[in-house]
């Protein structure tokens, strides 16, 4: 049997990533896997090898996304871009030619809706204004509101004496009648719907790739698809089998319905740990509370604030999803969401079982004693460095009195291990832009965000790479520049400002190279 050639990595800065091996000149993969790693002297024990002159540049594991929703972003440039929509008359213009553009899906779904932008928010009305018979479903870009026409309130049978269901809230007009607005878990059969209507599987396949490849110029190799419907699930199998899936996913399964915490015959099928490294089932997805309604307690200047949705079924899914054999991830964004998670991780781990690795998705409002809570469980925080900028916007230098927004600092000083990700397509996905956010924390408008709370830059490039690659219980296959591990690299500039990604390796293959022309 032959052997393949073997690639002698030199010429620039190691990051490892590796404990056990921080020093290092030189690294050698062979077969799609890192098959040694030591100083320049490596390069006589391979003198065989064809050498990768790194150019003075600096080599890392590749990046891994730990909370990407590759699957919905893939599907964005299907719909109607409402991201720019700011009265009721570009409204009708948008929905009307997008409704041309695909004549035969079902629903009609624009996406990207942002009041925070443009001061718009759509109601029923406006929609129906368009003249279009099919159910039309404008989608918020965080995914956890829509507004839709009266056509889609009557195919989702929402209407006047319709009670809002729990975890979700129907908008409605003085009179009563619903106004089109649907707030979290009331939303979710109308995402379910409006996916299907445009995820034909050939079509919906070249999507994803062509989105994977995106991700593949920020320097990701892998990503944890964060609410992974069977469907997508099942699509990525197929890609998989047909060797066009681009970089590895973790699938964290999650019903069709968005946002709803009851997993069905799911947890019937293969638990987390199941598939290889091209694709591999994650923990189950679950919601302590909303994205909008995210769900607080807390004070400002000593006056109370109380907001939000919890999901009053989270513990109980939780209990049963891990009772066969799903690890957890848990979106919680408000303090009281962090809470009712930390008790669900709680109950769970009162069952016993040696390692859980509880991930808490987001920690969006968190104080100290939740920190320390968080660390004694064993948990992860999969945390979105590049929220700084929206959010620290969206905050307007507001601060609570006991609680911190992104609290980066205070989880890992605590103990609690950080995994970077985007939350893409709802932030930007690239990670060395979140990156520097996390370590700046300052917006694009000049606000300096919870300074305190700031993490290194160099803490972040571990936690886009080994503490992602613990958070999806793939430390032993990639995350590492370390032996018998995955080629995934990464090949980066750190010498200009912003960090560029100069390369992109996938198993030992080059993937990406900068236009340096």
């Amino acid at each position: 049997m032959s052997v393949e050639p073997a690639l002698a990595f030199a010429g620039g800065a190691i990051r490892t990533m590796d404990p056990h091996s921080r020093a290092a000149n030189v690294v050698v993969v062979q077969g799609g896997r890192i098959a040694a790693v030591g100083p320049a002297s490596l390069l006589d024990a391979w003198p065989d090898a064809s050498r990768v002159d790194l150019g003075g540049h600096t080599l890392a594991p590749g990046f891994i996304d730990a909370h990407n929703h590759l699957s919905v972003a893939a599907l964005a440039p299907s719909w109607g871009d409402a991201s720019a929509i700011g009265s009721p008359d570009e409204l009708v213009a948008v929905v009307r030619a997008h409704a041309a553009a695909t004549p035969t899906a079902p629903w009609v779904r624009l996406h990207g809706w942002d009041e925070g932008a443009t001061g718009y928010t759509p109601t029923a009305a406006e929609l129906d204004a368009a003249g279009i018979e099919r159910p039309v479903v404008v989608a918020h870009y965080s995914l956890h509101q829509c507004v839709v026409s009266t056509a889609a309130l009557a195919e989702l049978g929402i209407g006047r004496a319709t009670p809002d269901p729990p975890g979700g809230e129907i908008g409605r007009a003085g009179d009563g009648q619903p106004s089109g607005l649907l707030l979290e878990r009331a939303w979710s059969e109308a995402h379910a719907r409006s996916m299907a209507a445009y995820a034909d599987r050939d079509r919906w396949a070249e999507h994803v790739t062509a989105r994977a490849y995106e991700l593949v110029r920020d320097g990701i190799t892998a990503v944890h698809d964060a609410a992974c419907a069977p469907e997508a699930e099942s699509l990525y199998a197929a890609m998989v089998a047909a060797g066009t899936l681009p970089l590895s996913v973790l699938a964290l399964p999650h019903p069709s319905a968005i946002l709803s915490n009851e997993q069905g015959a799911r947890l019937d099928g293969p638990p987390t740990g199941d598939g290889d490294e091209r694709l591999r089932v994650g923990p189950a997805k679950l919601f302590a509370d909303g994205g909008i309604a995210i769900a607080l307690d807390t004070t400002i200047g000593g006056h109370p604030v109380h907001h939000g949705l919890l999901m009053d079924d989270l513990e109980a899914c939780a209990v049963t999803a891990s009772s066969r054999g799903f690890r957890i991830a848990v979106h919680a964004i408000g303090n009281t969401g962090v809470d009712a998670t930390l008790d669900a991780f709680a109950a769970v781990d009162a069952r016993g079982s040696a390692d859980h690795r509880f991930r808490l998705e987001h920690a969006g409002v968190t104080g100290a004693d939740q920190w320390r809570r968080l660390a004694a469980l064993g948990a992860v925080a999969v945390v979105q460095p590049g929220f700084v900028e929206h959010v620290g916007i969206q905050s307007q230098g507001v601060r609570f009195d006991h609680h911190h927004w992104l609290a980066f600092a205070g989880l890992a000083d605590a103990g609690v291990t950080l995994a970077g990700s985007s939350d893409d397509p709802c932030a930007p996905a690239a990670p060395l832009w979140c990156a520097a956010k996390g370590a700046g924390r300052t917006t694009s408008t000049g606000i300096r965000f919870e300074p305190e709370q700031a993490v290194p830059f160099d803490h972040w490039l571990e936690a886009y790479t080994a503490g992602a690659a613990y958070a999806g219980g793939q430390e032993h296959e990639r995350g590492r520049l370390a032996v018998g591990l995955r080629a995934d690299l990464v090949v980066l500039d750190l010498a200009r400002d912003p960090a560029e990604v100069v390369e992109t390796w996938i198993a030992g293959v080059p993937v990406y190279r900068r236009d340096d022309g």
